[in-house]
């Protein structure tokens, strides 16, 4: 039987650190996955890989194999050994080629485990989680989008279609099951993709504050100076506000029950925010009645 060394295995030193260690895993992982690597012994090597960085990287299992080896836990039971085991924290290896640390370890021969870079990522696990950002009116409307992701384990950009929930809240999670992580054996765990709501909001655009939404309306400096009605988007279309006279850039207009929509079946209060724009180029008329304007205001 051949002494396996888990530091050996994932090429670092005894002292390395849990950074190094992580590092060392991620890279080896993904030269070995079996979804991109098909030699013969590629799963076999992935499976060792994983193991090695099961028990390194925990601070406690790390602890008691570099002081009984592979087999630390019958050591702590008092239980008598199966296998020889080095005091530097060398393990034994059945003849299935998996360890028998792992089997007392998981109650398992390691086959059907989810010991792939995913589960490292999400602890054990092979769901993911991303953040699909939206508008405020995209999510408010709902519907399909689409979003590109990085797959770490194939590294290629792929591509989802999701169906938004009609008034989905920031920071709700959407499931797209089997869409996660690839075992070695196949199995999928799930994507979650946790909204996001955009924070800027341009003319036009929506912010949200709680259950109230805030936009800004451009408004020519006559119609801040006589008023005026003007047309507004809103997350449920277009309507027409009026401008009082004698507004000035930042003063705001409320329309009750305008907002975004709360739990108990009420709305949030839209918010209008002025801002005064100056055109970059004047007619001729509009050049001399400026003119003229400034000359009465003098």
């Amino acid at each position: 039987m051949e002494y396996i060394d888990y530091y050996k295995i994932l090429g670092v030193k005894e002292n390395a650190s849990k950074v190094e260690i992580g590092k060392a895993y991620r890279n080896l992982a993904r030269q070995y996955h079996p979804d991109r690597n098909k030699d013969p012994g590629a799963e076999d090597t992935f499976k060792q890989i994983s193991e090695a960085h099961e028990v390194l990287k925990d601070t406690e299992k790390r602890a008691q194999y570099d002081r009984y080896g592979a087999q630390w836990q019958a050591a702590e039971q008092g239980a008598p050994f199966s296998r020889p085991f080095s005091g530097n924290g060398h393990s034994t290896w059945g003849q299935n080629g998996y360890s028998t640390f792992f089997e007392q370890l998981f109650g398992t021969s390691g086959r059907g485990n989810s010991w792939d870079i995913f589960a490292e990522m999400q602890g054990a696990s092979l769901d993911q989680e991303a953040v699909l950002l939206l508008s405020v009116k995209e999510a408010y409307k709902g519907g399909r989008q689409q979003i590109s992701l990085q797959d770490p384990q194939l590294e290629k950009l792929r591509t989802y279609t999701v169906n938004v929930p009609a008034g989905v809240r920031d920071g709700q999670r959407i499931r797209l099951a089997g869409q996660g992580g690839i075992a070695a054996d196949g199995r999928r765990g799930d994507l979650y993709l946790k909204v996001q709501f955009k924070r800027v909001a341009p003319a036009g655009d929506f912010r949200l504050e709680g259950a109230d939404v805030y936009t800004a309306l451009n408004i020519m400096p006559w119609t801040a100076a006589i008023g005026g009605t003007m047309r507004l988007e809103t997350l449920d279309g277009a309507v027409e506000v009026k401008v009082p006279a004698g507004s000035s850039s930042g003063k705001r207009i409320r329309l009750r029950e305008r907002g975004y929509p709360m739990e108990n079946g009420r709305r949030g209060d839209l918010y209008v925010e002025l801002r005064i724009v100056v055109p970059e180029r004047l007619t001729p008329e509009q050049q001399l009645l400026f003119e003229k304007l400034t000359q009465l205001a003098a």
